[in-house]
């Protein structure tokens, strides 16, 4: 099938590549200039593992191309995705200016038939005012083709992005009875159906209302670990074991029960924060959902104050990791963003380091820090080490010959990834979440 991406940001740059890797032609649009031109040479413009192999096999065999200019790519596609970002807007309201934009650029330009899919995570009735603006205009233009406005939301991973586009848990998709958008969907993803992964038909409103429901769930469930870690500081007990313990109820499941500073990113923050804000539009009571959000705020400040309270002023503190999460370079909503800033405004010196997030947080972080070249330069002569980011790479430093270089014997362990009696062992005093 011929198909096109609007946007080549997280969600829909995966998409494109991966659907050219399954093997249809693929044509991923974006207004940004300099972002195309850096996809052309094969480059991809985000970390993501695996993600620039599959780009470039895409252009390499024919099957993935971008360009600049929607209108140029129209007239060959059966199926248009809208993966646009929808960022936070006036009280936390998703954004949805750049989706409409794509409904109105297709319907003043289509001439033919086409499913429109919205990729982008859209409050529920969003599919519902695309199709009304499509239709609207279509009839300004005495046009009478289909455009049957389609739900499709991702479930994607940072970090795990490709292999969640080409074997997800499920594919969700919303369509209110048009029977031949149904069909072109079900021969669009039928390489992966093949291969025994599950594709739900639904509602347009149910497929929309689902997104946000999955992300706020799982946010809720790490709030909750994240609640129960204070619990446990305060008792005597060990995060660790209570999570375990929960964790190994089927009804509960172990994932998402890691405690640590908080949920980040691009996802669970404005999700959450877009699911209260429809809630409050239907004069509904989400107060679980509320305290999900408030909880992540907490947990993640009440962290930070432990360090600010322990550490004394003027102390060269070490940070390992600024991303929000490992195996990706994604700063937004990342707890770097709100710990370094407060620290070098209360006169701490900040050393720091990331695998891939480095270039990214020079972006956005104050030009005080000093930006060091591996975990163990940015650890030498340093007062304190803070964990930030679980990188699988810090789990395998020595911990011995860490605490050797730096000044002090501090270890705040954001995320729990050290054993506490090893890094005692290691000369450390260690400080964790959930851990007394």
């Amino acid at each position: 099938m011929n198909l096109a991406v609007i946007g080549t940001g997280y969600v829909g740059l995966v998409s494109a590549a991966c659907f050219a890797e399954l093997g249809h032609t693929v044509y991923g649009v974006d207004i940004d200039q300099a972002k195309i031109d850096k996809l052309k040479r094969g480059e991809s413009p985000i970390y993501e593992p695996g993600l620039e192999e599959i780009i470039k096999r895409g252009l390499e065999n024919g099957r993935l191309s971008f360009t600049t200019d929607s209108t140029e790519v129209l007239p060959k596609v059966q199926i248009l995705f809208c993966a646009v970002a929808t960022p936070s807007g006036e009280g936390h309201k998703a954004d949805l200016r750049a989706v409409f934009s794509v409904a109105e650029t297709v319907a003043k330009h289509i001439d033919h038939d086409l499913v429109f899919v919205n990729k982008s995570t859209v409050p529920v009735g969003t599919g519902k005012q695309c199709e009304e603006k499509i239709k609207e205009i279509l009839k300004n233009r005495n046009m009478t083709i289909k455009i049957p406005v389609v739900s499709n939301p991702e479930f994607l991973r940072e970090g795990m992005a490709v292999s969640d586009t080409l074997m997800p848990d499920r594919i969700v998709i919303g369509i209110n009875g048009n029977t031949w958008a149904q069909e072109m969907m079900e021969e669009l993803y039928r390489p992966i159906t093949r291969v025994g992964k599950p594709i739900l038909f639904m509602s347009r409103e149910s497929a929309e209302i689902v997104k946000y429901a999955s992300n706020s769930f799982l946010a809720t469930k790490i709030s909750f670990i994240n609640m129960m870690s204070e619990l446990a500081e305060k008792t005597g007990a060990d995060i660790r074991d209570v999570a375990q313990g929960m964790g190994m109820d089927d009804r509960i499941g172990p994932r998402f029960l890691h405690a640590g500073i908080g949920y980040g990113g691009s996802c669970f923050p404005k999700d959450v924060k877009a699911l209260l804000a429809t809630a409050k539009e239907y004069d509904l009571d989400f107060s679980i959902i509320q305290a999900t959000d408030q909880v992540n705020h907490r947990q993640r400040h009440r962290f930070f104050q432990k360090i600010i309270d322990t550490v004394p002023t003027g102390s060269t503190v070490a940070i390992w990791g600024l991303a929000f999460k490992p195996k990706t370079d994604d700063m937004r909503d990342a707890p770097s963003l709100d710990l370094i800033p407060m620290l070098l405004e209360k006169g701490y010196t900040v050393k720091a380091y990331d695998p891939a997030a480095m270039e990214n947080a020079k972006k956005v972080l104050p030009e005080q820090i000093q930006f060091a070249g591996s975990p163990l330069e940015a650890a030498k002569e340093a007062d304190v080490l803070v964990i930030l980011t679980e990188w699988d790479e810090f789990r395998g430093v020595n911990l011995a010959e860490t605490q050797k270089l730096m000044k002090g014997d501090l270890l705040f362990d954001g995320r729990n990834i050290y054993d506490p009696k090893e890094a005692q062992e290691a000369g450390f005093v260690y400080m964790g979440i959930g851990i007394s």
